[in-house]
């Protein structure tokens, strides 16, 4: 069952329902990073978007958003954007990412609005280069 079907707009998930559909440790490394690094926590919301519809999490550091994350079974999904200002500096970064989120990059079409990148976070690489994007964008606290 996909998570869409799992929980309705009715049946909010709980963190423990999230973390045991994703059901990988870098679920919570990417949360424990975002709260030590950015001071952002996991907030939930419903989303009635046709691409992914359902529950997903969201990370903001006050008005900034950091991450969205969607829930796949046995991994999570992270949306990372980078701005327009930014890709100078996300090109930079990309030197020392994994192929695949390079591909990624390259494969996501530019608009007025940066590319959107969507991160599959299954090894634990993947975790480092998201971290690495994110740092373009919003500087970690510290």
């Amino acid at each position: 069952m996909t998570w869409a079907e799992l929980y309705s707009e009715a049946a909010r998930p709980t963190l423990e329902e999230i973390d045991a559909y994703a059901h990988t440790p870098l679920w919570p490394q990417l949360r424990a990073y975002l709260a030590a690094a950015y001071g952002a926590g996991p907030r939930l919301e419903y989303s009635r978007c046709g691409l992914e519809p359902g529950w997903n999490v969201k990370f903001r550091r006050g008005s900034k958003s950091l991450c969205t994350v969607y829930l796949r079974p046995g991994f999570v999904t992270a949306m990372v954007s980078v701005a327009p200002k930014d890709e100078e500096a996300a090109q930079m970064v990309l030197l020392t990412c994994t192929a695949e989120t390079q591909a990624v990059y390259h494969r996501s079409a530019a608009s007025k609005m940066g590319h959107w990148l969507m991160l599959d976070i299954t090894p634990p690489e993947m975790l480092e280069d998201v971290k690495a994007l994110l740092a373009v964008r919003v500087k970690p606290a510290g």
